[in-house]
């Protein structure tokens, strides 16, 4: 059977913790932030944890993470 083929920009916008959830990088952080307060600002840095069910989309797309 050929390898499965990984869908490089999920590869490129998640990546997978140690205990196997998916991060992403929060979006809002790139242009007008003056209007943004420090503490909205500060939350953005933050990495996202991605929902369990939406962790289950991920696994086709990235098949050799889990």
């Amino acid at each position: 059977m050929p390898k499965m083929k990984t869908r490089k920009s999920a590869a490129k916008r998640l990546r997978v913790s140690s205990n196997g959830k998916v991060k992403y990088k929060k979006m809002g952080l790139r242009h007008i932030l003056t209007k943004k307060s420090t503490k909205r600002k500060r939350n953005l840095r933050k990495a996202g944890v991605l929902h369990p069910t939406e962790e289950k989309k991920v696994k086709k797309l990235l098949p050799y993470k889990f």
